[in-house]
């Protein structure tokens, strides 16, 4: 069993940053392959990256991509979400999942066992 607890988010000017933590529990993290998705209003839950349980495996969708940056840290069972030039469409509520363990970085949300709560961001003009 994993539980995610989400934190960082916030109100943010276009073109300001912000980082998203991501607490997980259970002594299974460092072999689970982490994920971040947000969901906007009326709009289906979308993939922002995952980071795979080797920590070399990335990936993010063209819409982030160069914008946001995934890292963890298996030490402290944390994942992070660095998200830089922010824009009004980038606002959503940012939730963090886990996969299961020694599996690859998938974009699918059917790929997710464990869910966070989420966390708003929003991103005003």
């Amino acid at each position: 069993q994993v539980q995610l607890v989400e934190s960082g988010g916030g109100l943010v000017q276009a073109g300001g940053s912000l980082r998203l933590s991501c607490a997980a529990s259970g002594r299974t993290f460092s072999t689970r392959t982490m994920g971040w998705f947000r969901q906007a209003p009326g709009k289906e839950r979308e993939f922002v990256g995952a980071k795979d349980w080797s920590g070399f495996g990335t990936r993010y969708p063209d819409s982030v991509q160069g914008r946001f940056t995934i890292s963890r840290d298996n030490a402290k069972n944390m994942v992070y979400l660095q998200m830089n030039s922010l824009k009004p469409e980038d606002t959503a509520v940012y939730y963090c999942a886990a996969r299961r363990e020694y599996s690859a970085a998938s974009s699918q949300v059917y790929d997710y066992d464990y869910w966070g709560q989420g966390t708003q961001v929003t991103v005003s003009l």
